[in-house]
């Protein structure tokens, strides 16, 4: 069943938790791809829970016959029998090293944001930002919330967070000054959605995804990913009215009044104000730490916008094809961009060339800084604790996860303890998957000694 696990003020702080994470190991983005230890420090320093981890040599070639030996006993225990796919490569040489099952297409669930990630900042570049935007309607003494697809856009926010998001406090505040120049004290509230089209829920999705709150319908206007309170799960029935609303009790907060209520309406002339989200490497941290369904479809239909393709769910999906066609990437088949859609196929060795893709061009690096760690950031926080089987591998181990009914993955990075690191991804699709039935495999891989 698919679930939220981290809401977004969680992922921002988990964010902010992997950089530090990132310095004390002395590893950065590429670092951890290539497997390039610091002179005499070891790789990882700490396990995430605080204790010593086993010094590294420098990295030597690892055996794909002992990487076959060492996995051989935790499949075999797994339970998954014929549902499990695999595929690991040297990450330094890309040799491949392991494969089961490596070109079976099979649902990928959430580690379909790993090609979202890919997509979006191979079309617009890291540094891209989205514009919230208010417009005034001079006729009607109305100002219009047009939205830009930014679902990290909130109320308010800690001045010293990071990163820093889009606010409508501040947005409210730059509006009622640009309308103070122009003597105007008393406005309606307007709100246009328009920038995505299509249907707000996608092809193979359940009806419950929303109700039970894995995401809110999708639209490019909503103020923390459509949720009724940021630290909770729950979505509102509709999240740009909802955003409208508050909009407007900022702009009361702001000196305003605000006649009657929010209604749609077009975005005329020119912006008055504007608030500028976190750049598009942020986001996909963001997406991918929190697996954040709604931050993925945006970002899916930026990318559309992008490459002139319609900004719906067919029209992002045709977008990640063709930066896949363009990357030499086969295998990747998808009907949305979350990977809620029971639809998507994807293969393991897709998933690891998208990695060492991402690896090798400095332009996609926050797909992999945005991969959460074993036992200490984002869907990972939770997983390899020294309550498990595979506590060993706390801090070794950086992947996207991926949960449906019937499906579990997992894909990114593991260092093992002689220095060398694998790109992996691990897909399990039958029933009953579960996470750490994978963290098994993973923790197998950190552990070896396969040189």
């Amino acid at each position: 069943m698919p679930r939220v696990r981290r809401v977004r003020g969680e992922a921002f702080l988990a964010l902010a938790l992997l950089n530090i994470f990132v310095l004390i190991t002395g590893f950065v983005a590429l670092d951890v791809i290539e497997a390039r230890p610091l002179p005499a420090v070891p790789n990882p320093v700490t396990r995430a829970d605080g204790a010593a981890a086993v010094e590294t040599t420098a990295p030597t070639p690892a055996d794909p016959e002992r990487i076959a030996d060492i996995l051989d006993d935790p499949m075999s225990s797994s339970g998954l029998e014929d549902g499990l796919s695999g595929y690991v490569v040297d990450g330094l040489t890309g040799d491949t090293l392991f494969e089961r099952d490596a070109d079976a297409p099979v649902t990928p669930a959430s580690t379909t944001k790993i090609a979202t990630a890919v997509t979006v900042l191979n079309a617009v570049g890291p540094d891209h930002v989205l514009h919230t935007e208010v417009y005034l309607d001079p006729a009607e003494n109305r100002v219009v919330l047009r939205g830009a697809g930014d679902a990290t856009l909130t109320v308010t926010a800690d001045s010293a967070a990071y990163p820093q998001v889009a606010t409508l406090e501040e947005l409210a505040e730059d509006t009622a000054a640009a309308l103070a120049g122009l003597g105007l004290d008393t406005v309606t509230v307007g709100y246009d959605d328009s920038l995505f089209t299509g249907p707000d829920t996608g092809p193979g999705w359940k009806p419950n995804y929303v109700t039970e709150g894995s995401t809110a319908t999708i639209h490019a206007l909503l103020v923390d990913q459509g949720r009724v309170d940021p630290d909770v799960s729950t979505r509102v029935p509709d999240p740009p009215k909802a955003a409208a609303e508050a909009f407007a009790d900022q702009l009361e907060l702001a000196g305003l009044t605000v006649e009657g209520e929010p209604d749609e309406a077009d975005s005329v002339g020119e912006p008055i104000a504007s608030a500028e989200s976190a750049p598009v490497s942020s986001l996909v941290e963001f997406m991918l730490l929190a697996s954040d369904n709604n931050m993925a479809e945006a970002l899916g239909r930026i990318a559309a916008l992008e490459m002139g393709e319609e900004p719906d769910f067919p029209g992002a999906a045709a977008a990640t094809h063709r930066v896949m066609e363009d990357l030499g990437i086969e295998g990747v088949r998808l009907s949305d961009n979350s990977g809620l859609s029971t639809k998507n196929r994807i293969t393991p060795r897709a998933l690891v060339r998208l990695v060492r893709t991402a690896s090798e061009d400095p332009a996609l690096n926050a797909t992999l800084t945005g991969l959460p760690t074993a036992h200490s950031t984002g869907t990972l926080a939770g997983r390899y604790s020294e309550y498990s089987t595979s506590s060993d591998a706390a801090g070794m181990v950086r992947g996207k996860t991926g949960t449906l009914d019937g499906v579990s993955t997992l894909a990114g990075t593991v260092h093992d303890q002689e220095g060398n690191v694998f790109l992996f991804a691990l897909m399990a699709n039958s029933e009953g998957a579960t996470g750490p039935q994978l963290d098994t495999l993973a923790a197998a891989l950190s552990r070896c000694g396969c040189s």
